[in-house]
């Protein structure tokens, strides 16, 4: 019985652990006294003058991306589920490539390439004699949504290429069977199945969006995380920010709330076997016209979002190998490596222990203690940044011996601490 409460206690530690973040924040609206009376003062005055503002950039920002995610993800899934052309089997694996490069890393391999100094805008100056501006500013927000729509539509093409290729095949053998054209088929058969699909993998990138600081930050755009950093640093006041934090998780909770619902919608029986039974339900092979397309709308993505900045940023290191400095650099990238695999090592042991805690003991609060710390993967890197660090002020502001401040922002302990969160 003692082994078991222990069990029991250790488990809901390691939930509160992976919670601390997200509790610490929303906990901040039940502080009293002077600090909180100047965080209600400048929450008030943001209110009436820049909130509104990073309100409407945010939620414009994501319908854009929402708009492109879906856009990009569901037609490059359609052409390689639903058609058969050539090069088919390499854009199945390099449609996924973009998901290998942060969209803050895209944004300045863009920035550096088409910006006024930048090497396109000199060399058509050059050729054509022209002063000034050729191409108009990359960083706004339009570059903005540019940036996260071809670095987060593998979200939705991954989601609904699974969901097209297990669940459409059948169906469309049926309605062929029963005379429906190739465009009813593709249009009122196969993309309504991959809705829920659809559904999960926009929410997801959107979560991507709201978390974002590096691409926000760099383009000048004023974001609501950018806001909660403001807070933060320019008017020194964390609690301001962890209560602007907590509106953003409300955001995030909502599409949280709906990827999990578009998950519970994939959840239902597909027959299997029925995409061998004619020619008709596999891929349609594709020849001409309809090869160029297919060509253009999964080639596009992978230039935009892996190849093109990938080329922007060996352009200079081509140029002059010197500019880098490769014993900083494979320090840099050593310490990257390690970082990640002990991230890696750990957050799989920690998952398999809440696993294994489920399926030996299946009650409610097991499963809602699990939910809880399940949702880590939604909370923006902001809140969470914010929710490690007032719990440590807090404490080092109680007992400045106790080093909590140095082990939190001087190792390497906060850093993997806010991975395994996520």
């Amino acid at each position: 019985m003692r082994l078991l409460r222990l069990r029991q206690f250790l488990f809901l530690l390691l939930t509160a652990v992976f919670m601390l973040p997200v509790l610490a924040v929303m906990a901040s609206w039940l502080s009293m006294g002077e600090a909180d009376g100047a965080a209600r003062q400048i929450l008030l005055e943001m209110a009436h003058t820049v909130l509104p503002d990073y309100l409407g950039t945010t939620l414009f920002l994501s319908a854009l991306v929402g708009v492109g995610v879906v856009a990009v993800g569901l037609s490059c899934a359609a052409a390689v589920t639903l058609f058969d052309f050539a090069g088919r089997r390499f854009f199945e694996w390099a449609l996924l490539l973009p998901l290998a490069m942060p969209a803050y890393v895209v944004a300045y391999a863009y920035t550096d390439f088409l910006q006024f100094s930048g090497p396109l805008q000199t060399l058509v100056r050059e050729l054509t004699g022209w002063q000034g501006r050729v191409f108009p500013e990359v960083r706004n927000l339009g570059g903005a949504a540019w940036v996260f729509i071809f670095s987060l539509y593998p979200y939705v093409y991954l989601l609904a290429r699974t969901a097209l290729s297990e669940r459409a095949a059948h169906l469309m053998e049926a309605a062929r069977l029963l005379g429906a054209p190739m465009r009813r088929r593709v249009f009122e058969i196969a993309l309504p199945l991959a809705r829920p699909a659809v559904a999960a993998g926009t929410a997801l990138a959107l979560m991507e969006t709201l978390a974002d600081f590096g691409v926000s930050s760099y383009f000048g755009i004023q974001t609501f995380t950018a806001g909660i950093y403001k807070a933060w640093l320019s008017m020194d006041n964390r609690l301001a920010a962890a209560q602007l934090a907590t509106m953003l998780l409300a955001l995030v909770a909502l599409l949280l709330y709906l990827e999990r619902r578009s998950r519970q919608k994939l959840r239902f029986a597909a027959s299997r076997g029925a995409r061998a039974g004619s020619m008709d339900a596999r891929p349609l092979k594709l020849a001409g016209r309809p090869l160029a397309l297919a060509w253009l709308l999964c080639g596009v993505p992978v230039l935009a979002g892996f190849v093109l900045p990938v080329l922007f940023m060996l352009r200079p290191l081509i140029a002059d190998g010197s500019v880098l400095s490769w014993g900083l650099f494979l320090g840099w990238a050593l310490n990257s490596v390690r970082l990640g695999l002990l991230s890696a090592v750990l957050a799989v042991a920690l998952a398999l222990a809440l696993a294994f805690s489920v399926r030996r003991r299946p009650d409610a609060p097991t499963r809602w203690a699990v939910q809880l710390a399940g949702m880590g993967y939604a909370v923006p890197g902001a809140v969470i940044v914010v929710g490690l660090l007032l719990p440590v002020g807090w404490l080092q502001a109680r007992w400045p011996e106790s080093g909590a401040g140095y082990l939190m922002t001087a190792t390497v302990f906060g850093l993997v601490w806010a991975y395994l969160v996520r």
